[in-house]
């Protein structure tokens, strides 16, 4: 009450802002009422939803809808379709991490990396880079060479290796 008192003195502003969901499809039936009713009011922020999924389960119902997002509110979105990085993409942004992370990595490294990143995926081949540093340093190296990446690209399983792995009936621990 004070808010609109104030702001019919002109004493405040209301200023709508961003909203970023990320994961949408996790939100349940109720979660989705809201921002619909969130996207009625006058002071409605910008909402940017991401999701990786396409026909998906609306949580809370037995509706299957594309990206797990109701019917009506999907009909008030603007879809913006995304591509995969290329090889290229994926070695620049871990070359910016590396650095963001003070991580010197020899280029044919950094190469390496970049390809299991586009086998795999970018989140995966950034996480490397901390054991990939951790095992440098144990081999008394001052940069990230490529047999390390090598090596670490042995030791741990992405995702989509590790589901495989289970599905062949294999076991991490034998």
């Amino acid at each position: 009450r004070k808010v609109a008192e104030w702001r019919e003195e002109n004493k405040a502003e209301m200023i709508p802002g961003v909203l970023f969901i990320d994961e949408v499809h996790m939100l349940d039936i109720e979660c989705f009422t809201f921002l619909n009713r969130a996207l009625e009011s006058t002071l409605s922020p910008i909402i940017i939803l991401a999701t990786n999924r396409g026909m998906h389960t609306i949580r809370g119902t037995d509706i299957r809808a594309p990206h797990g997002v109701p019917l009506d509110l999907l009909d008030r979105l603007m879809i913006i379709r995304t591509l995969p990085y290329q090889l290229d993409e994926i070695t620049q942004i871990i070359r910016i991490r590396a650095a963001t992370e003070s991580t010197t990595i020899d280029e044919d490294a950094l190469q390496a990396l970049g390809r299991i990143g586009e086998r795999s995926s970018l989140r995966y081949a950034v996480q490397l880079l901390t054991p990939g540093k951790i095992l440098a340093q144990i081999n008394g190296h001052d940069n990230i060479t490529l047999s390390e990446i090598e090596e670490i690209d042995t030791l741990f399983h992405d995702a989509k290796q590790s589901a495989q792995l289970l599905q062949e009936g294999g076991a991490y621990l034998s």
